[in-house]
């Protein structure tokens, strides 16, 4: 079983290449045009230092990078990957946004161009809609007498399965794999594969283990290491043989425990029968009921 961390990290590191999270910005913020390109990325380190009540802690983000024009800085971009809905959404991606302005805000920053710091909240849930809150006003519980002076802050949620059709064919990245898997869980409850080739095989399938569960997905990275042209359709093909596989050594092995537990009772049952032991002390040595070992010794 994977630690919380580490399945975390598996969660991000698709996005974190460039040509993905390129097309997740493109797609979502832009309808699909070419406006962020690979090469205008660069990678921001994603732990920043928070001062509260005097003290130090680090945060977080999920995935961020500058996007660049020539050498100016046009726009920090963030990813916040989420599972479930989270009540205190708001506040933790005004932390982040309001942390990267107050760098710009620094002295020694004073030269640099301000830009913008957009961070889009990418909702991976197909069973139910997002209920939590999506803005400050929302999450507050505001006097309507200083509500006029509160501003209010709200986050860009993004809830993947519940995408059009259209948009989300938009995606030319292994992100239009996870999206339509998402799309045809929510539809169809079911998912057929494609035939797309996979461009970040391992990324990808770490990522379909951690959201499904299933980490048939995770065991067929080897299986496929090396190969060219992988598509879903192959993945899905040995995910469901290893399955078929695992489901017949658990068969065997149960078929062996019964064979040995049946022999045991037929032992048991002869030295009741001889008056060697009684069916009190028959029954626990074959670890069962009283009553369920007089139905075996009737049958005889």
């Amino acid at each position: 079983m994977r630690g919380s961390k580490e399945k975390d990290i598996t969660q991000k590191a698709l996005e974190m290449y460039n040509d993905v999270f390129a097309d997740i910005i493109n797609v979502l913020l832009f309808n699909g045009e070419n406006v962020v390109t690979e090469d205008s990325l660069t990678d921001v380190l994603q732990e920043s230092i928070l001062k509260i009540d005097g003290g130090i802690r680090a945060q977080y983000r999920d995935i961020a990078k500058y996007w660049y024009n020539s050498k100016i800085k046009l726009s920090m971009f963030g990813l916040e990957n989420q599972t479930k809905p989270e009540k205190r959404m708001p506040l933790r991606v005004f932390g982040y946004d309001g942390t990267e302005y107050v760098k710009q805000a620094k002295k020694e920053n004073n030269k640099e161009v301000l830009y913008p710091v957009i961070t889009l909240v990418l909702y991976f849930g197909y069973n139910s809609r997002w209920n939590q809150p999506k803005s400050l006003f929302e999450l507050l519980e505001i006097d309507e007498r200083i509500k006029p002076y509160v501003n209010d802050f709200k986050i860009n949620l993004f809830e993947i399965a519940y995408l059009d059709r259209e948009k989300i064919d938009m995606f030319k990245s292994d992100f239009w794999i996870l999206a339509d898997y998402l799309y045809q869980m929510r539809v169809n409850k079911d998912y057929v594969a494609g035939d797309t080739v996979i461009e970040h095989v391992d990324e990808l399938l770490m990522l379909m283990s951690a959201m499904t569960k299933d980490y048939r997905f995770e065991e067929t990275i080897n299986e496929v290491k090396g190969k060219e042209h992988v598509t879903m359709c192959e993945v899905l093909d040995r995910v469901e043989a290893r399955g078929m596989e695992k489901g017949m050594e658990k068969g065997i092995a149960k078929g062996r425990e019964e064979g040995i537990k049946e022999g045991t009772v037929q032992v048991l049952i002869s030295l009741v029968k001889d008056g060697i032991l009684s069916i009190s002390d028959a029954a626990k040595r074959a670890d069962m009921s009283e009553e369920s070992f007089r139905r075996y010794l009737e049958q005889c």
